[in-house]
């Protein structure tokens, strides 16, 4: 019987061969460093989320974004108050539904985000420094599948 610690044989493990893994940890490895210029803006990750989810965005209905910044929606409604107090986003109700609330980012918002998506930018494009530009455009037209299936 083979020791607990002992290396693997001839096949990898299973997280180093998992999707769902792999994709956590090139989410972590991407994310990481930038965190601190996001903590620097006086931004925790989902204000960050969601304010460059709401930008060069319509209106859109508390529950899309909430899906979209992947968090549930009472957290992100809680949020958007703080958010709404601080002059970043403005609430509306949904002319087509009484029973939602749309959501859109102010100018005051846009100044805020937009210095860290061009920071954004600049950081995934040296995390990516390794692969051609076709390699990304792959990469992520990939991963646009993918989230699309899911």
């Amino acid at each position: 019987m083979a020791a607990l610690n002992s290396p693997p044989t001839s096949s990898p493990r299973f997280v180093d061969d998992y999707l769902g893994y792999l994709l956590g940890q090139a989410n972590h490895a991407l994310f990481k460093d930038f965190e601190a210029v996001v903590r620097a803006a006086g931004l925790g990750s989902l204000e960050w989320r969601v304010l460059a989810t709401l930008s060069g965005q319509a209106p859109m209905p508390v529950g899309q974004l909430a899906h979209e910044v992947l968090s549930q929606q009472p957290t992100v409604t809680k949020l958007l108050q703080r958010l709404c107090a601080q002059g970043w986003v403005h609430l509306s109700d949904d002319p087509q539904d009484q029973r939602r609330t749309l959501v859109a980012i102010t100018a005051e918002g846009l100044d805020k985000v937009l210095p860290l998506m061009a920071q954004a930018r600049e950081h995934e494009a040296q995390t990516l420094s390794g692969l051609s530009a076709a390699e990304v455009r792959q990469l992520k037209n990939q991963l646009r599948r993918l989230a699309r299936a899911g």
